[in-house]
């Protein structure tokens, strides 16, 4: 990724309104840099897919700019912009052979026959369907299908790839294959791509950055592991892969740590993220994999719970557990040989370092 200091995108006090009155995305300032992979990843209605239409130019900004190599898009239009684009219902012309679709955007941009042909077998090597050319769309599977449409968006060497939820449409194990091969054509080829997706193990997967969008506003913009172990409010911390909540105020605060009442009138200390004063309400976030059952070392906190439920899932044990008032609260348990029986209804202790448990916003 090219970390220069100017912009490759960049959305500029970006508004969007669908009718005058109510903002689907509010006062956007994003920088992308030249060769990144940066996700915009929210919940539907977020404003993701808007962001990414108007950059694409099928939909206008109600106020604002959006720069493109550092010149204003607004008014030029999308066939001007010179974007490739990936869909998730992969868009292709079910008329033409895989290699008409792919020639399609060359001989649009009027483009000799021999170039035609010879980008057109480099785009397809690319995607390992050099095989392929003479099928029709209809007579591949949905994964090939995808490799064509993502092949198509690169195949005019574009500076600039968006990829609107391109995996929405496959099986879980076809999306993480096609994860990875994305991933690594970005890696050899160093295009920038915007990819919008729901899915947040797919954007911690693939990207550099991930912008996490809710009601029309970036909440974090972090690179993936900044994400999950450092979230800045509940939102993200919730949405951002799987998360235990307590919920409490604060009692007292002493640099970057602070010791909170939780509603079930246990004590626990945790790291201040966004809390500010004594008596704030704050919900505690804490990680799954980053809580002990029975902690044989000395950690932070220690709380006694009960066992609600035993789910197991071969090579750990996903423990249910009452604790501090919660009785949704999950330990994973490593499946070791040496571990002690567990069943629901017995008691047990539950432990954390005060780093892993972060005092958060609000969101009772």
């Amino acid at each position: 990724m090219n970390s220069s200091a100017d912009p490759f995108v960049s959305f500029r006090e970006v508004q969007k309104s669908y009718d005058g009155e109510i903002l689907v995305v509010k006062n956007l300032n994003l920088d992308i840099a030249k060769g990144e992979f940066l996700t915009m990843l929210g919940p539907s209605g977020s404003g993701k897919s808007t962001c990414l239409m108007m950059l694409a130019g099928f939909e206008p900004a109600t106020n604002g700019e959006i720069y493109l190599g550092g010149r204003p898009i607004n008014k030029v239009p999308p066939h001007k912009r010179g974007i490739g684009m990936v869909f998730q219902n992969y868009a292709l012309f079910p008329h033409m052979s895989v290699s008409e679709n792919l020639a399609y955007p060359l001989q649009v941009r009027k483009m000799s026959g021999a170039d035609v042909k010879a980008k057109v077998k480099r785009a397809l090597d690319m995607v390992e369907l050099g095989d392929f050319g003479d099928r029709r769309p209809a007579q591949l599977s949905g994964g090939q299908q995808q490799r064509v449409a993502v092949a198509r968006a690169l195949v005019f060497e574009p500076d600039l790839v968006l990829m609107d939820e391109p995996l929405g449409a496959l099986d879980k194990q076809l999306r993480e294959q096609m994860q990875y091969e994305i991933k690594h054509i970005h890696e050899q080829l160093g295009v920038t791509v915007v990819y919008v997706t729901h899915d947040q193990t797919e954007a911690l997967t693939m990207s550099d950055r991930v912008a996490v969008f809710n009601d029309g506003v970036i909440q974090q913009l972090s690179t993936p592991d900044d994400l999950y172990e450092r979230p800045q409010n509940a939102f993200v911390a919730q949405f951002i892969g799987e998360n235990n909540t307590l919920s409490g105020t604060v009692e007292h605060i002493d640099g970057s740590k602070c010791t909170v009442k939780t509603d079930g009138g246990d004590t626990v200390i945790a790291e201040k993220v966004n809390v500010d004063k004594v008596g704030d309400r704050t919900t505690l976030s804490l990680r799954p994999e980053r809580v002990e059952l029975d902690p044989s070392s000395a950690m932070d906190d220690v709380l006694p719970g009960k066992i609600e439920e035993l789910i197991y899932l071969g090579d750990h044990i996903r423990v249910r557990v009452d604790v501090a008032g919660n009785d949704e609260f999950i330990v994973k348990v490593r499946n070791r040989s040496d571990m002690r029986p567990l069943a629901a209804g017995q008691a047990v202790q539950i432990g954390w370092n005060s780093s892993d448990c972060k005092a958060l916003d609000f969101t009772g």
